[in-house]
């Protein structure tokens, strides 16, 4: 029998003074991955007060949704995207680059593509003056 690997992790990290969401998508993602990792998130942002996160999205792993999945991720974003303030997107596949432009349209945060997780990182930690 042969496994295939897939999901999402979610976490807290901290670089120097800043924390962030991460996550990490591995394989191609299913509706059942969002059944699981929607509440969960949804949890995590109810619990704090004018929540505005920084997050950072590890794809390096992520080969694409399920139909429903991608249908999952768009609901996911749009209920929550007056919460998030800036999401890197690190990967290494052209159409996440082009998928995350379009993820920018519907999020109220800034949305940047990255192929270098330092650069996202430098990025996430900029503050606005």
């Amino acid at each position: 029998m042969e496994f295939h690997k897939h999901g999402l992790s979610i976490g807290i990290e901290r670089f120097d003074k800043n924390f962030f969401l991460s996550l990490k998508a591995v394989g191609k993602l299913t509706h059942e991955d969002y059944e699981i990792i929607t509440p969960m998130i949804d949890s995590a942002l109810s619990q704090v007060k004018d929540p505005k996160v920084d997050v950072l999205i590890d794809g390096t792993e992520l080969q694409g949704w399920e139909l429903r999945a991608a249908w999952d991720d768009l609901k996911l974003g749009l209920k929550h995207n007056n919460e998030f303030r800036k999401i890197a997107i690190y990967g290494n596949k052209h159409w996440q680059e082009i998928t995350a432009k379009i993820g920018a349209w519907f999020m109220s945060g800034e949305v940047k593509y990255f192929d270098d997780v330092n650069d996202a990182l430098s990025w996430l930690t900029l503050k606005e003056k």
